[in-house]
Protein backbone atom coordinates (compact mmCIF):
# COMPACT_ATOMS: atom_id res chain seq x y z
CA UNK A 1 0.00 0.00 0.00
CA UNK A 2 1.20 3.23 -0.68
CA UNK A 3 1.32 5.42 2.00
CA UNK A 4 1.58 9.44 1.81
CA UNK A 5 4.98 9.27 3.18
CA UNK A 6 5.91 6.56 0.40
CA UNK A 7 4.65 9.13 -1.91
CA UNK A 8 6.23 12.48 -1.09
CA UNK A 9 9.56 10.21 -1.32
CA UNK A 10 8.56 8.88 -4.48
CA UNK A 11 7.59 12.23 -6.00
CA UNK A 12 10.59 13.95 -4.25
CA UNK A 13 12.97 11.47 -6.07
CA UNK A 14 11.25 11.69 -9.27
CA UNK A 15 11.95 15.03 -8.88
CA UNK A 16 15.50 15.52 -7.77
CA UNK A 17 16.42 12.99 -10.71
CA UNK A 18 14.31 15.35 -13.15
CA UNK A 19 16.55 18.06 -11.82
CA UNK A 20 19.68 16.01 -11.87
CA UNK A 21 18.63 14.88 -15.61
CA UNK A 22 18.59 18.65 -16.70
CA UNK A 23 21.70 20.13 -14.77
CA UNK A 24 23.61 17.69 -15.89
CA UNK A 25 24.96 18.87 -19.25
CA UNK A 26 25.56 22.08 -17.64
CA UNK A 27 27.66 20.34 -15.50
CA UNK A 28 29.85 19.09 -17.49
CA UNK A 29 30.26 22.81 -18.93
CA UNK A 30 31.02 24.03 -15.47
CA UNK A 31 33.48 21.25 -14.52
CA UNK A 32 37.02 21.36 -13.51
CA UNK A 33 39.00 19.49 -16.55
CA UNK A 34 40.19 16.09 -16.41
CA UNK A 35 44.01 15.29 -17.40
CA UNK A 36 43.83 13.07 -20.18
CA UNK A 37 47.04 10.84 -20.39
CA UNK A 38 48.61 9.54 -23.43
CA UNK A 39 51.73 7.80 -23.83
CA UNK A 40 53.13 6.74 -27.13
CA UNK A 41 56.17 6.26 -29.07
CA UNK A 42 55.19 8.02 -32.92
CA UNK A 43 56.50 6.67 -36.06
CA UNK A 44 59.64 7.53 -36.95
CA UNK A 45 60.29 8.93 -33.55
CA UNK A 46 63.83 9.97 -32.45
CA UNK A 47 65.37 7.30 -30.21
CA UNK A 48 65.84 8.29 -26.70
CA UNK A 49 63.82 11.74 -27.46
CA UNK A 50 61.66 11.89 -24.45
CA UNK A 51 58.80 14.91 -25.02
CA UNK A 52 56.05 15.80 -22.38
CA UNK A 53 53.35 18.35 -24.07
CA UNK A 54 50.66 19.65 -22.08
CA UNK A 55 47.51 20.47 -24.91
CA UNK A 56 44.96 23.21 -24.32
CA UNK A 57 42.46 23.10 -26.80
CA UNK A 58 38.65 24.73 -27.52
CA UNK A 59 38.62 27.33 -24.56
CA UNK A 60 35.70 29.52 -26.04
CA UNK A 61 36.03 32.20 -23.86
CA UNK A 62 32.58 33.76 -22.70
CA UNK A 63 30.75 34.83 -19.98
CA UNK A 64 29.19 32.89 -17.73
CA UNK A 65 30.32 29.64 -19.62
CA UNK A 66 34.01 30.56 -19.67
CA UNK A 67 35.58 33.64 -17.75
CA UNK A 68 38.58 34.91 -16.93
CA UNK A 69 38.69 33.87 -13.47
CA UNK A 70 38.00 29.98 -15.23
CA UNK A 71 40.87 30.59 -17.97
CA UNK A 72 43.18 31.28 -15.22
CA UNK A 73 41.95 28.24 -13.37
CA UNK A 74 42.92 26.00 -16.25
CA UNK A 75 46.03 27.64 -17.15
CA UNK A 76 46.87 26.84 -13.14
CA UNK A 77 45.99 23.45 -13.64
CA UNK A 78 48.05 22.77 -16.93
CA UNK A 79 50.84 25.26 -15.66
CA UNK A 80 51.12 21.94 -12.81
CA UNK A 81 51.78 19.24 -15.12
CA UNK A 82 55.32 20.59 -15.43
CA UNK A 83 55.22 20.10 -19.42
CA UNK A 84 58.08 20.69 -21.55
CA UNK A 85 56.14 22.09 -23.83
CA UNK A 86 52.73 23.81 -23.56
CA UNK A 87 50.42 23.25 -27.17
CA UNK A 88 47.10 25.97 -27.79
CA UNK A 89 44.79 24.72 -30.18
CA UNK A 90 42.75 27.42 -31.23
CA UNK A 91 39.41 28.21 -30.44
CA UNK A 92 39.56 31.02 -28.48
CA UNK A 93 36.53 33.19 -29.47
CA UNK A 94 32.84 31.95 -28.12
CA UNK A 95 31.08 30.07 -30.29
CA UNK A 96 27.78 30.94 -28.98
CA UNK A 97 26.12 34.17 -29.61
CA UNK A 98 22.35 34.51 -27.81
CA UNK A 99 23.69 32.39 -24.58
CA UNK A 100 27.00 33.99 -24.07
CA UNK A 101 28.65 37.00 -23.47
CA UNK A 102 32.17 37.91 -24.97
CA UNK A 103 35.06 38.90 -23.00
CA UNK A 104 37.66 41.41 -23.95
CA UNK A 105 40.28 39.63 -25.42
CA UNK A 106 42.95 40.41 -22.51
CA UNK A 107 40.55 38.34 -20.22
CA UNK A 108 41.36 35.12 -21.62
CA UNK A 109 44.62 36.33 -23.70
CA UNK A 110 46.57 37.46 -20.04
CA UNK A 111 46.23 33.78 -18.23
CA UNK A 112 47.31 32.38 -21.31
CA UNK A 113 50.59 34.18 -21.91
CA UNK A 114 51.03 33.56 -17.98
CA UNK A 115 51.63 30.32 -19.12
CA UNK A 116 55.41 28.98 -19.06
CA UNK A 117 57.23 25.69 -20.49
CA UNK A 118 60.94 25.41 -21.65
CA UNK A 119 60.70 24.67 -25.27
CA UNK A 120 57.63 27.58 -25.02
CA UNK A 121 53.84 28.29 -25.41
CA UNK A 122 52.92 27.54 -28.64
CA UNK A 123 49.55 28.37 -30.41
CA UNK A 124 47.61 28.32 -33.41
CA UNK A 125 44.28 29.52 -34.50
CA UNK A 126 40.91 27.91 -34.93
CA UNK A 127 38.19 28.64 -36.98
CA UNK A 128 35.92 30.57 -34.56
CA UNK A 129 39.16 32.87 -34.12
CA UNK A 130 38.64 33.22 -37.83
CA UNK A 131 34.52 33.21 -37.88
CA UNK A 132 34.49 36.47 -35.36
CA UNK A 133 36.81 38.10 -36.83
CA UNK A 134 34.80 40.36 -39.53
CA UNK A 135 37.22 42.98 -40.81
CA UNK A 136 39.30 39.84 -41.24
CA UNK A 137 36.26 37.69 -43.19
CA UNK A 138 36.30 40.84 -45.70
CA UNK A 139 39.43 41.18 -46.35
CA UNK A 140 41.74 37.93 -45.60
CA UNK A 141 45.02 39.49 -45.93
CA UNK A 142 44.77 41.38 -42.94
CA UNK A 143 45.80 40.03 -39.67
CA UNK A 144 43.62 38.34 -37.44
CA UNK A 145 43.03 40.17 -34.29
CA UNK A 146 43.48 36.46 -32.24
CA UNK A 147 47.20 36.73 -33.41
CA UNK A 148 47.97 39.82 -31.94
CA UNK A 149 45.94 39.36 -29.09
CA UNK A 150 48.41 35.94 -28.42
CA UNK A 151 51.75 37.52 -29.35
CA UNK A 152 50.69 40.40 -27.52
CA UNK A 153 50.84 38.16 -24.57
CA UNK A 154 53.92 36.69 -25.19
CA UNK A 155 52.30 33.31 -27.41
CA UNK A 156 54.00 32.13 -30.44
CA UNK A 157 52.03 31.41 -32.91
CA UNK A 158 52.56 29.03 -35.92
CA UNK A 159 50.30 29.77 -38.52
CA UNK A 160 51.40 27.59 -41.71
CA UNK A 161 54.88 28.03 -39.90
CA UNK A 162 57.47 25.10 -38.82
CA UNK A 163 59.67 25.87 -35.81
CA UNK A 164 62.45 23.39 -35.44
CA UNK A 165 63.23 22.83 -31.56
CA UNK A 166 65.55 20.74 -29.39
CA UNK A 167 65.33 18.66 -26.08
CA UNK A 168 68.76 16.74 -24.42
CA UNK A 169 70.32 17.41 -28.08
CA UNK A 170 67.75 15.92 -29.94
CA UNK A 171 65.79 17.73 -32.33
CA UNK A 172 62.48 17.67 -33.88
CA UNK A 173 60.14 19.95 -35.55
CA UNK A 174 56.83 21.60 -34.55
CA UNK A 175 54.62 23.43 -37.24
CA UNK A 176 51.20 25.09 -36.81
CA UNK A 177 48.48 24.70 -39.85
CA UNK A 178 46.47 27.31 -40.73
CA UNK A 179 42.40 26.58 -40.43
CA UNK A 180 41.37 24.37 -42.56
CA UNK A 181 37.57 26.05 -42.31
CA UNK A 182 38.52 29.69 -41.42
CA UNK A 183 36.54 31.96 -44.37
CA UNK A 184 32.82 31.88 -44.34
CA UNK A 185 30.87 31.65 -47.73
CA UNK A 186 28.94 34.40 -46.63
CA UNK A 187 31.56 37.04 -47.39
CA UNK A 188 32.08 35.40 -50.55
CA UNK A 189 34.36 32.93 -50.12
CA UNK A 190 33.83 29.45 -51.27
CA UNK A 191 32.09 27.16 -48.74
CA UNK A 192 34.38 25.76 -45.68
CA UNK A 193 37.61 27.91 -47.47
CA UNK A 194 40.65 27.27 -45.16
CA UNK A 195 43.99 29.10 -45.05
CA UNK A 196 45.74 25.64 -44.56
CA UNK A 197 48.70 25.49 -46.84
CA UNK A 198 50.36 22.25 -45.82
CA UNK A 199 52.64 22.12 -48.56
CA UNK A 200 54.07 25.43 -47.64
CA UNK A 201 54.43 24.56 -43.99
CA UNK A 202 56.44 21.03 -44.66
CA UNK A 203 58.35 22.92 -47.16
CA UNK A 204 60.06 24.39 -44.09
CA UNK A 205 61.19 21.56 -42.60
CA UNK A 206 64.91 21.29 -43.62
CA UNK A 207 65.86 17.52 -42.32
CA UNK A 208 64.51 14.30 -41.03
CA UNK A 209 63.68 15.19 -37.37
CA UNK A 210 60.33 13.69 -36.66
CA UNK A 211 57.13 16.30 -36.72
CA UNK A 212 54.42 17.17 -34.68
CA UNK A 213 51.96 19.02 -35.99
CA UNK A 214 49.60 21.27 -34.86
CA UNK A 215 46.19 20.98 -36.46
CA UNK A 216 43.19 23.05 -35.34
CA UNK A 217 40.63 20.38 -36.91
CA UNK A 218 41.17 16.87 -37.50
CA UNK A 219 40.42 16.58 -41.10
CA UNK A 220 44.02 16.57 -42.18
CA UNK A 221 44.42 13.04 -40.89
CA UNK A 222 41.97 12.08 -43.66
CA UNK A 223 45.26 12.01 -45.68
CA UNK A 224 47.61 12.15 -43.46
CA UNK A 225 51.31 12.97 -44.96
CA UNK A 226 54.12 10.52 -43.56
CA UNK A 227 55.96 12.75 -42.81
CA UNK A 228 54.40 14.02 -40.12
CA UNK A 229 54.83 11.63 -37.07
CA UNK A 230 52.05 13.09 -34.84
CA UNK A 231 49.15 15.25 -35.73
CA UNK A 232 47.16 17.21 -32.09
CA UNK A 233 43.81 18.06 -32.72
CA UNK A 234 40.81 19.67 -31.19
CA UNK A 235 37.31 21.15 -32.58
CA UNK A 236 35.16 18.34 -31.97
CA UNK A 237 34.24 18.90 -28.38
CA UNK A 238 34.07 14.92 -28.70
CA UNK A 239 31.15 15.63 -30.64
CA UNK A 240 29.82 17.62 -27.35
CA UNK A 241 26.96 15.61 -26.97
CA UNK A 242 28.13 11.62 -26.74
CA UNK A 243 25.42 9.50 -25.39
CA UNK A 244 26.89 6.27 -25.40
CA UNK A 245 28.81 6.71 -28.36
CA UNK A 246 26.29 8.30 -30.45
CA UNK A 247 27.13 11.76 -31.44
CA UNK A 248 24.27 13.45 -33.77
CA UNK A 249 26.29 16.54 -34.03
CA UNK A 250 29.56 16.60 -35.81
CA UNK A 251 31.53 19.83 -36.24
CA UNK A 252 33.33 18.30 -39.96
CA UNK A 253 33.56 15.20 -41.41
CA UNK A 254 37.00 14.88 -39.83
CA UNK A 255 35.25 15.42 -36.42
CA UNK A 256 33.14 12.04 -37.40
CA UNK A 257 35.54 9.78 -37.89
CA UNK A 258 38.03 11.07 -35.10
CA UNK A 259 35.92 12.32 -32.93
CA UNK A 260 38.53 12.50 -29.65
CA UNK A 261 41.47 10.06 -28.34
CA UNK A 262 44.26 8.68 -29.87
CA UNK A 263 44.13 7.43 -33.88
CA UNK A 264 46.26 5.13 -35.81
CA UNK A 265 47.48 4.93 -39.23
CA UNK A 266 50.47 3.40 -41.19
CA UNK A 267 51.35 7.14 -41.91
CA UNK A 268 51.76 8.85 -38.65
CA UNK A 269 49.15 9.31 -35.40
CA UNK A 270 46.62 11.41 -34.32
CA UNK A 271 45.63 12.43 -31.31
CA UNK A 272 42.23 14.61 -30.60
CA UNK A 273 41.12 16.73 -27.46
CA UNK A 274 37.92 16.74 -26.42
CA UNK A 275 38.77 20.15 -25.30
CA UNK A 276 37.42 22.35 -22.78
CA UNK A 277 34.29 25.18 -23.46
CA UNK A 278 30.91 24.87 -25.72
CA UNK A 279 30.23 25.71 -29.00
CA UNK A 280 26.68 26.78 -30.10
CA UNK A 281 24.70 25.53 -26.71
CA UNK A 282 26.09 25.47 -23.29
CA UNK A 283 25.89 22.16 -22.41
CA UNK A 284 28.45 18.98 -22.85
CA UNK A 285 27.12 15.56 -22.62
CA UNK A 286 29.19 12.70 -22.28
CA UNK A 287 31.86 14.68 -22.94
CA UNK A 288 34.14 16.13 -19.98
CA UNK A 289 36.10 18.71 -20.57
CA UNK A 290 40.00 17.56 -20.75
CA UNK A 291 43.45 18.95 -20.47
CA UNK A 292 46.11 16.86 -22.47
CA UNK A 293 49.27 15.31 -21.28
CA UNK A 294 51.22 13.35 -23.59
CA UNK A 295 54.53 11.68 -22.49
CA UNK A 296 56.25 10.53 -26.22
CA UNK A 297 59.04 8.36 -26.41
CA UNK A 298 58.83 7.47 -22.79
Amino acid sequence: MLTRRSLIKLLAGGFVAAVGTVAFPFLEAFAKPRIETYRLTPKRWTPGLSLKICVIADIHACRPWMDGRRVASICAQAQGLDADMILLLGDYMPGMHKLAEPLAMEEWSKPLGELSAPLGVHAVLGNHDYWSDIAFQRDPSREPVVIQALQAAGVSVLVNRALRLEKDGRAFWLAGLGDQIALLARYGHGYDTGVDDLTGTLSQVTDDAPIIMMAHEPDVFLNPDPRISLTLSGHTHGGQVNLFGWRPINASYGSALYPAGLFRKAEGDLIVSRGLGCSSLPMRIGNWPEILLIELGA
